[in-house]
């Protein structure tokens, strides 16, 4: 018997080693055709999904019961080949997460990713929309019952680049208050003052807009049109971070943070990626990832 659990826990490490990879300053993919790297887990159905006649469905964010764990019956996410390339399909049919099953941190990611013409419900009459969460905290569900506590890197139609603070985190960025096509809205601006951007406490707000709108002298949509792919970076090193779309910086973040209910911070500078199903069918591809030694120079961007 002692045998036999010396080989089970040997074949469990190895097991446990073949999920998990070693970062390098060469690029790593994440996606495999399996999903050997990734766990999902599915939100709340809103009512008006279809194939789930027995479950408790809600509102999609806060009333009903969420589908857990790698319980995916009408698969929110799948990954499909093309060409001989593992491609991540989301549906958006139900919020979830794509997650990684290890922590990261000082890398840089990079994907391809465009959207597809579904939409639903609770966003049927919104923009399209599924961003990805980085230095994700256990457990699930922490925001809106089916994501991590979190930093969002938005990935939404007009506005890729944008950063939302999840479940308690926060950041420090240069903004300014700007006229934008839909609000007077947060934008980041280098050359403006510093505020905080957090999802508790005394701060100015939960989410900033990438650089652009109507402000003259800054960058502007970088995003290619509907259906053609737009390529997302994100940069950790530490407690900061920098956004970029199609090769151009649009937002630089630090000071990244967990916010504690007592109002006290701790850092936050590594965690799981999730990729989000937020209401809109969504591709991406060639998700890689490499070590950082540190952030590079702005100036080498577009």
């Amino acid at each position: 018997m002692k045998r036999f659990s010396i080989i089970l826990f040997c074949m469990l490490l190895l097991s446990a080693a073949s999920f998990a990879q070693t970062l390098t300053n060469a690029w790593t993919p994440l996606l495999t055709q399996d999903g050997r790297y990734f766990e999902k887990f599915i939100g709340i159905p809103h009512t008006s999904v279809a194939g789930l006649p027995d479950w408790n469905k809600g509102d999609g964010t806060t009333t009903g019961t969420p589908l857990g764990l790698n319980n995916d019956p009408l698969n929110v996410f799948k990954i499909e080949m093309t060409n001989g390339k593992p491609v991540l399909h989301v549906s958006g049919e139900i919020f979830g997460g794509y997650s990684t099953k290890q922590d990261f941190g000082n890398y840089h990611l990079k994907a391809e990713v465009k959207f597809g013409d579904k939409k639903y419900e609770p966003r049927l009459a919104d923009k399209r929309d599924n961003g990805f969460l980085y230095h994700g905290q256990a457990p699930h569900g922490q925001f809106w019952h089916v994501w991590y506590r979190a930093q969002e890197f938005q990935v939404q139609e007009g506005d890729m680049g944008d950063y939302y603070s999840l479940a308690g985190t926060a950041m420090d960025i240069h903004a300014q208050k700007a006229d934008t096509a839909r609000r007077t809205r947060w934008m980041y601006d280098p050359a403006a003052p510093v505020h905080t951007f957090a999802s508790t406490g005394a701060a100015s707000t939960a989410t900033i807009a990438r650089s652009g709108g109507n402000v003259a002298h800054l960058a502007g949509n970088f995003e290619n049109p509907h259906g053609e792919w737009t390529t997302v970076e994100l940069y950790c090193f530490g407690d900061k971070s920098i956004h970029v779309i199609n090769g151009h910086v649009v937002m630089v973040l630090e000071n990244s943070r967990t916010v504690l209910p007592d109002g006290t911070t701790k850092p936050l500078t590594s965690g799981k990626i999730q990729f989000q199903s937020e209401g809109a069918e969504a591709y991406y591809r060639n998700i890689e990832i490499k070590k950082l030694d540190k952030l590079p120079d702005l100036n080498t961007f577009k």
